[in-house]
């Protein structure tokens, strides 16, 4: 009873929010719960819708709805010669947020980057290890040895000594860790004796301020008047946290929420029908797989992981949990990224082969192996439990027994970081568009410990070639080498890629200027919306 009062109470919060004729409110009916407000510390989108996008800026970005990139925080930058050294010119004038507990007295400086960046560089650094101190992203990408020195110029101009050539540098300081931070907001609170503040109660430059957060609720955000492109034209933003895709759409219906993620594909054909909604859609940058614990029998085994490969149905898959929103991978990097090998031939589905395999590598019908399914949809996923469960019917066939397990959405990341699982279904949306956001922190030796390496893999022929292909500044050799790389990936096979999907999101139209991210973010700045 107290938990469906708790939910009236709520949808008339966000009706009485939406029909307010002195503010403009648009509600989003998110998916779950933020890990916290910091994207240095967490990678996955949740968070990163949370935070990253509505409260945090960049030096760099992306145009909205688009992979191109464009000045942020930094207007203009040069990058010497021999691609080692970059000087970012930092825009005047630029605002930070304000809270109960901080006021700025100053705008955003050169010490606001180096802050932001030593604090996941520096061992040594006060915030180091605070709010368990985990860096994936910053540590997938091997920055704290690519980066030499970062050195204040002036107020407003800084520069990044890198210890070689990196091409995709640029690219990787628009992805979520490399937001930026008030060094004069962590001052106050580490003097305060709550540093971990900086966390759940996040000061950035962005869009939007925080103003509350329900655990597993809710999440109000006030435009801020201040920021340096011009107040959003939205007065008030509400995440609706709604893990149950039906219950989003529903409330979609209601007019309860005006914008929500990750329809379920069987619900599509009833949002085109709706004249109050317009389905929007792209092709997303996202690849779901199957993750084998390369480091745990029998597993370790390349031939048992063909076996597995091959045991799966993934024609079945795709049909039946895409209903024509998804397309079968044979590649990590989806089709729409450079580089991907459109040639390459994936494992054919069989049955017979895989049983053969299996018995050739020793492993006994009726062996047990632990199959994670997320609790969450996803853009690259949008049902892992039936996905687990066609393939335990699959792997029966050829006498392994799969046993599904669950855990909530950042219990099952947490363990799944920590190599508890043998086989998870994971996934990625890339966060800028450049094929080593794709290999590096999925399947480096670096982030198999510890990172995003759900494989646990670390395999040096293919790391030799993916460090090269990094430093390496003529495309064309990049792309050579990226190719092998997808070679080698395929042969090794520490995942089963499954699937590429295509984002959908239904949209009242009451709501103009949406746009469809093709990083799966949800971005409301350029939002307006008709009360």
């Amino acid at each position: 009873m107290k938990k469906r009062m708790t939910r009236l109470a709520l949808s008339a919060l966000a009706l009485a929010l939406a029909s307010s004729a002195s503010a403009k409110t648009l509600v989003f009916c998110s998916e779950g719960s933020p890990e916290n407000f910091n994207p240095q510390l967490y990678t996955s989108g949740t968070s990163v819708d949370a935070s990253a996008v509505p409260v945090f800026d960049r030096l760099v970005d992306f145009k909205t709805g688009t992979t191109e990139l464009a000045p942020g925080l930094a207007e203009r930058w040069e990058i010497s010669a021999d691609g080692t050294v970059y000087t970012f010119h930092l825009r005047k004038g630029v605002k930070f947020h304000s809270n109960k507990f901080f006021k700025p007295s100053r705008d955003l400086n050169a010490d606001d980057v180096i802050f932001s960046f030593m604090r996941q560089m520096d061992a040594k650094n006060p915030y180091h290890t605070v709010s368990g101190g985990s860096y994936t992203n910053f540590d997938s990408l091997e920055l704290g040895t690519l980066i030499k020195n970062i050195e204040k110029v002036d107020e407003h101009t800084l520069r990044f000594t890198l210890a070689h050539a990196e091409a995709p540098f640029l690219a990787d300081l628009a992805w979520y860790f490399a937001s930026i931070h008030s060094a004069e907001y962590a001052d106050k609170m580490l003097k305060a004796g709550t540093p971990e503040k900086v966390d759940m109660n996040p000061i950035g430059t962005g869009p939007f301020e925080l103003v509350q957060y329900q655990k597993d609720s809710r999440i109000l955000y006030k435009a801020f008047p201040d920021y340096w492109r011009g107040k959003a034209k939205l007065d008030r933003l509400v995440f609706s946290i709604t893990p149950d895709a039906s219950v989003r759409y529903a409330k979609l219906e209601k007019n309860e929420c005006q914008v929500m993620p990750f329809p379920n594909p069987a619900d599509l054909a009833q949002m085109r029908a709706n004249q109050n909604i317009t389905l929007m859609q792209k092709a997303g940058l996202n690849t779901g797989f199957l993750a084998f614990n390369t480091t745990k029998a029998p597993l370790d085994k390349v031939k048992v992981r063909q076996a597995l490969a091959m045991a799966i149905n993934k024609p079945a898959i795709i049909e039946a949990i895409f209903r024509g929103t998804g397309t079968a991978a044979k590649n990590i990097l989806p089709p729409g990224v450079w580089s991907a090998d459109k040639d390459l031939k994936d494992y054919d589905y069989d049955p017979t082969k895989a049983k053969a395999l299996l018995q050739e590598a020793g492993i006994k019908p009726g062996t047990h192996i632990s199959l994670w399914a997320m609790p969450v949809q996803r853009p690259y996923n949008p049902n892992a439990r039936r996905m687990a469960e066609m393939i335990q019917a699959d792997w029966e066939k050829v006498g392994i027994k799969a046993d599904i397990v669950s855990y909530e959405w950042g219990e099952y990341l947490k363990r799944v970081k920590g190599g508890e699982h043998q086989a998870a279904l994971m996934g990625w949306t890339t966060a800028t568009g450049d094929p080593d956001n794709f290999f590096g922190p999925l399947f480096s030796c670096t982030s198999a410990n510890g990172g995003s390496n759900s494989s646990k893999w670390c395999y040096q022929p293919f790391e030799k070639i993916i460090t090269e292909a990094r430093a390496e500044q003529d495309h064309a050799k990049r792309v050579a080498l990226y190719l092998q790389a997808q070679q080698i990936m395929h042969d090794q096979i520490p995942a089963v890629m499954i699937a590429h999907s295509t984002i959908f999101e239904p949209v009242r139209k009451t709501v103009s200027d949406y746009q469809v991210d093709p990083f799966g973010k949800h971005i409301f700045y350029q939002v307006d919306i008709q009360n």
